[in-house]
């Protein structure tokens, strides 16, 4: 009888089955949810190993009827989906690989199936045995034997899986209303200190310091003085917590008596923001390190705080390190790890020998850090990695003594890790549900609330309008990867304009509106595109500086603006013209966000120091002079400004959430309209300037969430 052929029901790659039958994905046989879309397009996949499975072929098998928004939107999702259910990353894929414009491959290794015993198969098997008799029993007790060790090896195995995977499975510790961020373990892991504020704003000014058990669901409250950040450290015997409190009004350092009692001034320090804030208590309890600087505006150092002669010490510094910040000692106290600013979105984790005149710095990384932590042994370091538009953000496990780098499969978005000294429990906190939506307000008809114009589940901003303000370009996660999309003035007809599969954003038109200059990384290295609106086929443009972005267009079309050059001193201002070539430096300290006046005569940028910023204008005609924009007002936020004819509208820092003007003939400031805390990533005034688009974030809620039995 010739055998019938059998497509498999269960399909194997690495530690991983899918049962394509009853759509289960299982990891060593844990049983791993993977909602029916990204299931479906993960069997795709692996149907075709090693072969490109093309977008259009994937939204013929999942979507037929799908428009092509809800399409690249649901396909962006089911791949993120996949991604964190494999543990994998779009970076550095082992199981699934983006071809940008093309599609998509596994790249994983297939096991054999084991061959599944239908009816016909079993009745086929039980004539053979008929016919074959004596001769093969002997053959199939030996092959029952080996089985039946098989599967005991193989559930003892797969018992030591399941507990390990349940015990690195992260829980609330703190499921409250609001934030609460910032985790500091107590001496002996059975407490944590983080900080709380019911306010779901960002900024934020009600944070105050609580202790909570584990096993407990009653927090103490430590403070009454509501503050923009606390970041907080235990004492070694337990007995205090040194707490960086971060106010408009003024920032230090205190102690707090761990079993209640009053605050103990130490210092006071030029914190500006949470990175500034973060401390280490010394093992030995001597000393406490911490991050400042010699005025508001200067350079970070770290610096050790004796508690017994209340002096301060510098520790070496690394000519390099632009700013010093997030000091974290060793549990032996012989080396302090810390993040050494190298210039706009680069860093390096530096690692001082206590005893040694020199830092070492390890390891260089593109974006941002949110948190610092030693593990247990000292041999490596946890750090909270952030890059824009990235997927693959989360915690990353650096090796000390060969600087090697692994990616940590939990705690995806996490921030300010904490590891108890001894190792057993980590936790961290994670931001979730709040994202950015596009806002329009009628400057003409102020009494009319502001529009939620184009809102998504996902992230927009950098709304810029079209010269003749019939458009609007902006950038958006809403296919899965930062892209930048279009949409008619009234935030409808949304079109998404380019699928370069790497974060793109800061969208600039040009002058006559038929092209579109955006930035874009692959690789976290930053390059300058320009998108044809008939062709829709992006370029890159040609330019002899190193990581240029957030281009825009100058008035007659002939240049563009970026900044570039990042190192030690951050990225300068540089112009290039249109079609690429060399480029001209405009400045000679770091800026953001250049735009020219209307008149063509200078060209405005913010200036920076990672705090607050500063409007600039350099000089083109000639070029060369430099100068800040006479009596106007510290802005809120790099990137949240626009250029009018006759001056700028701007979040000032003493008053984030509030729109306002700056007259550049009167140089006087007027609010405009309270737009509430959260508005950041762009701002741009239609040409007739009746309206200002903004992006706010919102619905913002965090928790510190624990693992037990850490290793």
């Amino acid at each position: 009888m010739e055998a019938v052929p059998l497509t498999p029901r269960r399909i194997g790659f690495d530690q991983f089955e899918m049962d394509l039958r009853s759509g289960e994905l299982r990891k060593s046989g844990r049983k791993i949810r993977l909602q029916p879309k990204p299931f479906q397009l993960l069997a795709l996949l692996l149907e075709h190993p090693g072969e490109v499975v093309t977008r259009e072929e994937v939204r013929g098998k999942l979507w037929p009827d799908g428009t092509h928004v809800d399409f690249d939107h649901g396909l962006g999702t089911a791949l993120n989906k996949i991604r964190e259910a494999l543990g994998d990353s779009a970076e550095n894929p082992r199981f699934v690989e983006t071809l940008p414009r093309r599609g998509y491959r596994f790249i994983g290794s297939i096991r054999e199936p084991a061959a599944e015993i239908t009816e016909t198969h079993a009745q086929t098997a039980g004539t053979v045995r008929e016919i074959e008799g004596s001769r093969r029993k002997a053959a199939l007790w030996l092959l029952a034997l080996a089985l039946t060790v098989f599967v005991i090896a193989y559930v003892w195995l797969n018992q030591r899986s399941h507990a390990a995977g349940l015990a690195l499975r992260p829980v609330p510790f703190t499921a409250y209303t609001g934030l609460e961020v910032a985790p500091s373990f107590s001496p002996d892991g059975s407490r944590i200190a983080f900080s709380w504020t019911e306010d779901k704003r960002l900024p934020s000014d009600g944070y105050d310091l609580y202790v909570k058990s584990v096993g407990d669901e009653n927090p103490v409250r430590f403070t009454t003085s509501p503050s923009r950040w606390i970041s907080s450290a235990w004492s070694p015997d337990g007995a205090s917590i040194a707490i960086h409190r971060v106010t408009n009004a003024g920032s230090g350092i205190y102690l707090v008596p761990s079993r209640g009692g009053p605050e103990q001034k130490l210092r006071v320090t030029y914190a500006a923001n949470s990175q500034d804030a973060a401390i280490s208590w010394s093992p030995d309890g001597k000393s406490i390190a911490f991050s400042d600087a010699a005025s508001s505006e200067g350079k970070r150092r770290i610096q050790l705080f004796s508690l017994a002669t209340s002096e301060s010490t510098q520790i070496p510094h690394d000519e390099t390190c632009k700013d010093e910040q997030m000091p974290a000692f060793s549990h032996d106290g012989t080396k302090l790890a810390y993040v050494c600013a190298l210039g706009w979105e680069e860093y390096g984790i530096a690692v001082q020998d206590l005893q040694q005149q020199k830092p070492k710095i390890l390891r260089t990384f593109r974006g941002w850090i949110r948190g610092l932590v030693w593990t247990a042994g000292d041999q490596s370091l946890i750090l909270a990695q952030s890059q824009v538009g990235n997927e693959n953000n989360g915690f990353r496990e650096l090796t000390v003594a060969d600087a090697s780098l692994r990616f940590l499969p939990y705690g995806q978005e996490g921030n300010w890790p904490a590891i108890s000294p001894k190792g057993d429990r980590f936790a961290y906190d994670t931001y979730s549900d709040g994202h950015n939506n596009i806002w329009r307000l009628d400057l003409a008809n102020l009494r009319e609330p502001p529009m939620e114009l184009i809102s998504s589940t996902r992230e927009q901003y950098f709304a810029q309008y079209s010269p003749d303000g019939s458009r609007i370009a902006f950038a958006s996660t809403r296919s899965g990867n930062n892209e930048i999309w279009m949409s008619d003035a009234q935030g409808k007809d949304l079109v998404q304009l380019t699928n370069m599969g790497q974060p793109s954003g800061a969208p600039s038109w040009s002058p006559d509106g038929k092209e579109i200059a955006f930035d874009t990384r692959q690789n976290g290295r930053a390059a300058i595109y320009v998108l044809d609106l008939t062709q829709r086929n992006p370029r890159k443009i040609t330019i002899n500086v190193d990581e240029p972005s957030v281009p825009s267009w100058s008035r007659d079309g002939k240049w563009i603006y970026f900044i570039g050059g990042a190192g030690p001193n951050g990225a300068k201002i540089y112009r290039v013209p249109a079609q690429g070539g060399e480029a001209t430096s405009l400045s000679t300290i770091s800026g953001y966000g250049p735009v020219e006046s209307f008149d063509g005569q200078r060209v405005f940028f913010a200036i920076h120091n990672g705090k607050r910023a500063r409007l600039e204008t350099a000089s083109l005609k000639p070029t060369g002079t430099e100068g800040l924009v006479k009596g106007m007002p510290v802005l809120s936020f790099a990137a949240n400004w626009a250029i009018v004819r006759n001056g700028v509208y701007f979040y000032p820092a003493d008053s984030p959430g509030t729109l306002s003007y700056f007259d550049f003939a009167t140089e006087k400031v007027r609010p405009v309209f309270e737009v509430g805390r959260g508005s950041y990533y762009g701002l741009s005034i239609s040409p007739d300037g009746r309206y200002a688009l903004y992006a706010k974030i919102e619905g913002i809620s965090s928790d510190i969430m624990l693992i037990n039995n850490f290793h």
